[in-house]
């Protein structure tokens, strides 16, 4: 029996492998570039179908970001210093052993990335964002010999690369000029000398994002993501003349996604609808619309192959992820064994104070409530939890507890005046939702109320911290990860965008709306905690940096309040699975010591 084999179902989760979508090259269909395990943590291959993965990079703290050149001959990667997100893409050979022929072909300055876009002809579009000058965007004409790069845009607000035309004529941004990114508008520039080509707002409080220009060389066609009915939906935009054609789906829910086909006859969407993501296909001629691929889960990601195939990641919270084609057929398994199955969700819905609540509830198989309860917060904001497998609920629900994961306004797939309803009163809207939840669970008896734990990461750990404070009786524990803790220090410290981001949620930045942040900031609030807490903070997360969770710990320390805290050498996660291992062991020792469940893991 292999050590795999003994290690706890849990356990064996968070150490199986791990592949994500092949990227592949636009002129060489068979090379791919691809984000796979290896040894335990996330690194960049290369792969031809039907082949071996290669290796490419074995970096310590791993990486995530990759993509190939349409010609399939290098594969290109994000490369920052241990998970702080900030640093240069730099290029392999296709094939190459790890370290060998790694070089920096593009010469420009670290910074937090804001896109990548590379032409057929050589040609890359790059976006970069820092404090010192906001967003900019450089052309660089080629990178195959000394870097010759030139400026295409700059501003000091938020922007980010869409897409490149096939004919490298021209490049369409998503940006925030109105101060706004959450609702961001569209503009195409001419690579060759940056003159506007069309531009596309919607007005405040409706974004336009470019999503992908047609496949095919002087196709003056862009596929656009808008919300004009109250949802995400799609047209197709003539850049040229400004013509629009509207995608009509007829179905329920939000656009996630879309993908052309590569004769730009049809499209590929991903629909969201009730924590659901299902694929369809357009017929762009015809208008008709076809559902595909897996009746129920979560397809994460698609691709449409030349030869008419389609390529897709599916998930269910019973089922581990994998890449399959429409047919259901296993493309690419993750090196090594097979995470274990779990349990399946429950959906469950709530009256909230702005609706109808949707939630996900997994509970261990055959167990009587009321149960210890995990209330689980999801991150983003504009994020959603879906049916999808998750390791680390799936943990929890093996030592005995029942896990809630809760869509609370603010999240997507909901539709828009959903998704933003939270900026009524930042973090204090989504905690009412959660609170409906929890007492809907405790009214049905799923739940014990003096056994309840709130617990996320990111916004989900903000959230936690917020919720231990101006909820107090209702928590009895709380698993806060790289949360916001102090707003205002937080937004001093983070990384450009998220600076945008904040400015558009709160309608100013700290020193023009100060009450808001005060309110919405859970070291506001921190001497009415009483629930035990466990903070996770990344010493080098750029998202929800250390400073800011040092001065609400301290805080917590001054007056003795129960807590704990786990601090790790990576950003605003990890892709390390020893790394991953320790927190979550860290995060069920501490729900153990302070909630005990009735039930033993397998």
């Amino acid at each position: 029996m292999t050590t795999e084999q003994t290690l706890p179902a849990w356990e064996a989760r968070f150490r199986a492998g791990r592949v994500g979508l092949p990227d592949w090259a636009e002129e060489a269909p068979q090379r791919c570039a691809v984000v796979a395990s290896a040894a335990g943590v996330l690194e960049v291959h290369s792969w031809e179908v039907g082949g071996e993965l290669v290796q490419l990079t074995d970096r310590p703290e791993g990486t995530s970001s990759a993509t190939v050149d349409p010609r399939g001959e290098h594969v290109w990667w994000f490369d920052d210093t241990a998970g702080d997100e900030h640093g240069v893409w730099r290029r392999q050979p296709f094939g190459a052993s790890p370290g060998e022929g790694v070089e920096d072909p593009l010469g420009l300055p670290a910074a937090y990335s804001a896109g990548l876009a590379l032409g057929r002809g050589g040609l890359v579009v790059v976006g970069l964002t820092d404090e010192a000058w906001g967003t900019r965007v450089e052309v660089v004409e080629d990178a195959g010999g000394t870097p010759r790069a030139r400026r295409l845009y700059e501003h000091r607000e938020d922007a980010w690369v869409g897409d490149l035309s096939p004919d490298e004529r021209w490049v369409a941004l998503s940006h925030s000029e109105r101060g706004d990114s959450r609702h961001p508008d569209l503009r195409v520039l001419a690579v060759a000398d940056g003159a506007v080509v069309d531009e596309l707002s919607d007005g405040p409080g409706r974004g336009v994002h470019p999503l992908a220009f047609a496949p095919v060389p002087g196709d003056p066609r862009l596929l656009v993501e808008h919300e004009r009915a109250g949802r995400a939906e799609l047209l197709v935009r003539d850049v040229l003349t400004g013509e629009e054609t509207p995608v009509v789906l007829g179905v329920p829910g939000d656009v996630a996604g879309a993908e052309w086909t590569r004769d730009a006859r049809a499209l590929l969407v991903q629909v969201d609808h009730e924590a659901r993501t299902l694929l369809h296909r357009v017929d762009l001629a015809t208008g008709d619309v076809e559902r595909v691929g897996p009746d129920a889960g979560t397809v994460g990601s698609v691709t449409a192959r030349p030869d008419g195939d389609v390529w897709t990641t599916w998930s269910s919270a019973a089922e581990p992820p994998a890449v399959r084609t429409l047919s259901g057929e296993v493309l690419l398994r993750a090196p090594g064994p097979a995470a274990p199955p779990s349990v399946p969700v429950e959906d469950v819905w709530a009256d909230g104070p702005g609706g109808r609540v949707h939630a996900l509830l997994r509970r261990p198989a055959g167990a009587d409530g009321p149960l210890p309860t995990v209330v689980e917060v999801h991150g983003g904001p504009t994020a959603h939890d879906t049916d999808a497998f998750r390791a680390w609920a799936s943990a929890f629900v093996d030592h005995g507890y029942a896990v809630v994961q809760v869509n609370y306004r603010g999240s997507t797939g909901y539709g828009s005046a959903w998704r933003d309803a939270l900026e009524e009163r930042v973090g204090h809207t989504e905690l009412a939702d959660v609170a409906a939840v929890a007492d809907h669970l405790v009214a049905t008896g799923v739940a014990d109320p003096d056994r309840l734990v709130l617990a996320g990461a990111s916004w989900g750990g903000y959230l936690t911290l917020l919720g231990l404070g101006v909820q107090p009786q209702r928590w009895a524990l709380g698993l806060a990860g790289v949360p916001v803790a102090d707003y205002v220090a937080a937004y001093e410290d983070e990384m450009e965008g998220l600076k945008a981001f904040d400015r558009s949620l709160f309608g100013g930045s700290p020193e023009q709306v100060p009450d808001k942040y005060a309110d919405s900031s859970p070291i506001t609030h921190v001497d009415a905690v009483r629930a035990p807490v466990l903070v996770l903070a990344g010493e080098n997360d750029p998202r929800c940096p250390l400073r800011q969770i040092e001065n609400y710990l301290a805080r917590l320390a001054a007056r003795g309040a129960p807590h704990e805290v786990y601090r790790y050498d990576a950003g605003h996660g990890s892709l390390v699975d020893d790394e991953r291992v320790r927190q979550v062991s860290a995060e069920l020792d501490f729900t153990r010591r302070h909630l005990p469940a009735a039930l033993e893991p397998a």
